[in-house]
């Protein structure tokens, strides 16, 4: 098993940042990619951004290329993502996520492990 814990979310104005932490613990050898998500009240949890776990390559949703970025520290087992110039639709809760599958990337079926999420708030 894999748990994962989410931190960083918050309340901020439109323009600012954040960053989100995703700290993995358990059976972190097993995970060949981490990714985050987000869900907005009465919308389907969407894709964020992925990493994998060994090579570090990322992918985002196009969206959101530019003011996203994704990082880990393999040392910590955390992920951290990076949200520059947030909107106002940004506002929502933010998983993140763990797949073994090596195919698994945008889709929330091919996660095998989820944290509780985050709540983040951007206000106008």
């Amino acid at each position: 098993q894999v748990q994962l814990v989410e931190s960083g979310g918050g309340l901020v104005q439109a323009g600012a940042s954040l960053r989100l932490s995703c700290a993995a613990s358990g059976r972190t050898f097993s995970i060949y990619a981490m990714g985050w998500f987000r869900q907005a009240p009465g919308k389907e949890r969407e894709f964020v951004a992925a990493i994998t776990w060994s090579g570090g390559n990322t992918y985002y949703a196009d969206s959101l290329k530019g003011r996203f970025a994704l990082s880990r520290d393999n040392a910590k087992n955390t992920v951290y993502l990076q949200m520059n110039s947030l909107k106002p639709e940004d506002t929502g809760v933010y998983y993140c996520a763990a797949t073994k599958n090596p195919y698994g990337r945008y889709d929330t079926f091919t996660y095998d492990y989820w944290g509780q999420g985050t709540q983040v708030t951007v206000s106008s």
